[in-house]
């Protein structure tokens, strides 16, 4: 007995995924690097895309560069943030904010090319440090609810 497959459901028609560097985006990683002192990201190996047309459903993603890559193209360990226009660019300021902190999360203290996974049981887990950035940018800002995290402050 075949399965039926399930038709994919698209709102529109999508062309091919374009990216550009997003200096904009790149400004505000290095003012909430140095306003929080992430002083483990080497932010000069750090690249900052926006994506147009992408299917994916995310806000922003950050990519590593594996060591079997570095060590196959002779290149230090880098990372690229990449921000999905079409969601990313309807949030407020401040929201986009609390996404380029959580993807800068991502980065280990190693600066290695691995990425933190969100699941981690360990003490220094990926959201008690994310939680941390974002009580402190909570001070900063003088707002009281985190909406987007459910963190209640």
């Amino acid at each position: 007995m075949k399965r039926s497959k399930k038709a994919r459901k698209s709102t529109k028609s999508r062309g091919q995924v374009s990216w550009k560097l997003a200096p904009d985006i790149k400004k505000r990683s290095h003012e909430l690097i140095s306003q929080f002192g992430l002083d483990w990201i080497r932010f000069e190996r750090i690249f900052f895309y926006r994506s147009i047309d992408s299917k994916a459903k995310a806000y922003a993603r950050t990519w590593g560069l594996p060591r079997l890559w570095q060590r196959s193209l002779k290149v230090e360990p880098s990372y690229m943030i990449e921000v999905l226009a079409e969601h990313f660019d309807k949030l407020d300021e401040m929201e986009q904010d609390k996404i380029i902190l959580h993807e800068l999360s991502h980065i280990p203290k190693t600066f290695s090319g691995a990425l933190l996974p969100h699941t981690r049981h360990t003490k220094g887990s990926f959201h008690d440090k994310l939680d941390i950035l974002l009580k402190d940018y909570h001070k900063q800002k003088g707002k009281k609810r985190f909406s987007m995290f459910k963190i209640n402050l």
